[in-house]
């Protein structure tokens, strides 16, 4: 046993890290590989402080018993929330030029553009993808009906991209342009602090959603973002969830994943366009 693990503050015993990955895939689906143990005892051990529980143990018995007031807190303890504004910006640029101006010549009649963020995090995406639509010369916004959804399993995070006020760290990659026209500036206590504008968060709707239950979502998306978000999940449930997103697609719609992930081996109901951007085709 390494120095490391008999300094341990609480006992995680190989027993406990089975039974929680059990329960994480039981209640989000998410698979949580054999070097996450140090990752997943760092986060839960704040539970148990919190809790006043000496063990891992005794903390799954409690979110056994208690998994109406617990289950939150579990889930937000092992999911990763790393996410910036434009990330994988070459995906924006995509929207830009090719998906919007396609979508504003299927759309003429309507005026409506529907994309979904899938595991939107701490909000940075959805707004994104809102700045992006707003910028579009093919649509004038004050004509267009333009809606993202932005779903996360984590409340917490959820709770801080509805508040969308960013330190200047999370904003400062952003082209100076856009963070003048999209946020409002203020200082508090001496800090910078960013508002996305009411013009930008009037058009994003957040809500917690696990993707492994049932959706309530009935119309169809044009465009889907799901990235960085199967890489937890083994390839079984993979191919469910991404049939899923083909069948709330329009058709032609699109598919963006994060550039660790692809979609080979797991559906044939997309195809690559390169640089992790899929259409569907059936």
């Amino acid at each position: 046993m390494s120095s490391a693990r008999k300094n341990r503050e609480f006992e995680m015993t190989d027993r406990d890290f089975d039974q929680i990955r059990s329960l994480a895939s039981e209640f989000t689906g998410i698979s949580l590989s054999e070097h996450k143990k140090e990752m997943v005892y760092s986060r839960l051990a704040r539970r148990l402080r919190a809790l006043e529980i000496s063990g891992f143990s005794d903390y799954i018995s409690y979110l056994k018993s208690n998994e109406r007031e617990e289950l939150g807190n579990f889930v937000n303890s092992i999911t990763t929330n790393l996410t910036s504004f434009f990330r994988e910006n070459h995906h924006f640029e995509y929207l830009t030029s090719t998906v919007i101006p396609e979508l504003a010549v299927q759309h003429k009649a309507d005026k409506k553009i529907r994309i979904w963020s899938a595991g939107c995090s701490t909000g940075e995406e959805p707004y994104s993808i809102a700045m992006t639509l707003a910028e579009a010369r093919e649509i004038n916004s004050t004509l267009w009906d333009t809606k993202v959804l932005a779903t996360d399993l984590d409340t917490s995070v959820l709770n801080h991209a509805k508040n969308a006020k960013y330190n200047l760290n999370r904003v400062e990659g952003i082209d100076i342009r856009k963070r003048e026209k999209w946020f409002d500036h203020y200082k508090n206590e001496d800090k910078s602090v960013f508002h996305v504008s009411e013009k930008i968060r009037k058009n994003v709707t957040f809500n917690q959603l696990n993707l492994m239950n049932s959706w309530p979502m009935t119309a169809k998306f044009d465009v889907i973002f799901c990235r960085n978000v199967v890489i937890y999940f083994d390839k079984p449930t993979q191919r469910k969830l991404f049939d899923r997103y083909a069948s709330l697609l329009n058709e032609g719609g699109y598919l963006f994943i994060g550039h660790s992930e692809t979609l080979h081996g797991v559906t044939t109901r997309f195809k690559s366009l390169g640089r992790t951007i899929y259409r569907k085709v059936h």
